[in-house]
């Protein structure tokens, strides 16, 4: 064999030998991530404003997108406009790009509810219902289209670990707030035992999911706030014996590790409170807003408040990791900057 014959073989018997290792390894040993599980999630995006975090939200390699509510702001009784306003959102180019692979889970706010702070009173929330779940694609079928409201649960199993995604309606049966007349604050609490959050139908559901769940972790997603109630406006303090349901429930349903996210203050926070009798604190992470932000944000009380408050445009990001059983929570804005991180050990 002449030395050139020799050069060509030895060049296919090296190049085979690359592709079959290369092949191999990709079988035997794919690359494993430190996360099992990553959540973002995030609220209070307006429609005809810059969208600039979608390409940042993915850079985290999420395998939830979780709406928080405020998806769009849509403040009328007239459906047609509120269809626009969606279609607006949808047809975003990088937000249309960012869906294509990736769930969606959503419930809504106030906005696109389509009444500012509105509750049970609107007069639209059905023909809104019906919109709001054509945005994000759910089918004809889906038990979502039968019933009043837009709560929902989905569960995610991951290495034999299953992840409880639990999505709350605030707005379709909420009751009356009352009006504080008195200080600056646009709410004070309701008299003890009157109102309701979620209504007694949706209440019983939550309680079922909760009772019967066997997840390593029940995620509840509200799009106001359940434990940050001092600064007046909308949140579950407005009605103190609704947040005291909720932790009983959450107490003796033995759910194992709930945490709390939520929205529509055009800020991010994470409040932490520690329950009687509950094994682990409750988390209630804030991530608001997308699109515009509190700015101007000169503080406000929150004794649950864990670190500092963020006002800047952000999204939420939860990154679990079943081996050191810790839960990373992230807030993250513009070019995909770490705002603020706090690991919880579970």
């Amino acid at each position: 064999m002449n030395y050139y014959k020799y050069l060509f073989f030895l060049f296919i018997i090296l190049a085979s030998c690359k592709t079959n290792t290369k092949q191999q390894d990709e079988i035997v040993s794919p690359q494993v991530s430190v996360n099992d599980f990553i959540i973002a999630f995030g609220s209070c995006n307006h429609q005809d404003a810059p969208n600039l975090l979608w390409k940042e939200i993915e850079k985290n390699k999420p395998n939830v997108w979780i709406w928080g509510g405020d998806i769009i702001y849509a403040d009328t009784e007239n459906m047609g406009l509120m269809e626009q306003d969606y279609q607006k959102q949808k047809t975003k180019s990088d937000y249309a790009n960012f869906i294509k692979n990736i769930d969606v889970l959503a419930t809504w706010d106030d906005h696109d509810y389509g009444l500012n702070d509105g509750g049970e009173e609107y007069s639209k929330k059905a023909e809104a219902q019906d919109l709001f779940l054509d945005f994000i694609d759910v089918e004809k079928d889906d038990k979502r289209r039968q019933q009043e409201g837009v709560y929902f649960s989905k569960d995610y199993i991951v290495n034999e670990e299953t992840i409880k995604i639990i999505l709350l309606d605030t707005r379709y049966f909420r009751t009356a707030l009352t009006q504080d007349t008195i200080t600056k604050k646009r709410y004070k609490p309701n008299v003890y035992g009157e109102g309701s959050m979620l209504g007694d139908t949706q209440w019983e559901w939550l309680k079922n999911h909760l009772q019967n769940s066997k997840a390593s972790f029940n995620i509840i997603v509200s799009s106001i706030q359940v434990l940050s109630s001092e600064h007046g406006y909308e949140s579950w303090g407005n009605m103190t014996h609704e947040v005291d349901k909720l932790e009983d429930l959450i107490k003796a349903s033995n759910a194992n590790n709930v945490i709390i996210l939520s929205g529509d203050r055009h800020l991010s926070e994470i409040s932490k409170k520690n329950v009687d009798s509950l094994a682990y604190p409750l988390i209630d992470f804030t991530s608001s807003g997308m699109t515009h932000s509190y700015s101007s944000f000169q503080g406000e009380p929150n004794k649950f408040r864990v670190k500092d408050v963020v006002f800047q445009k952000s999204f939420g990001v939860l990154k679990f990791n079943f081996e050191n059983k810790t839960v990373t929570m992230q807030m993250r804005g513009e070019n995909n900057v770490l705002q603020q991180e706090l690991i919880q050990a579970y």
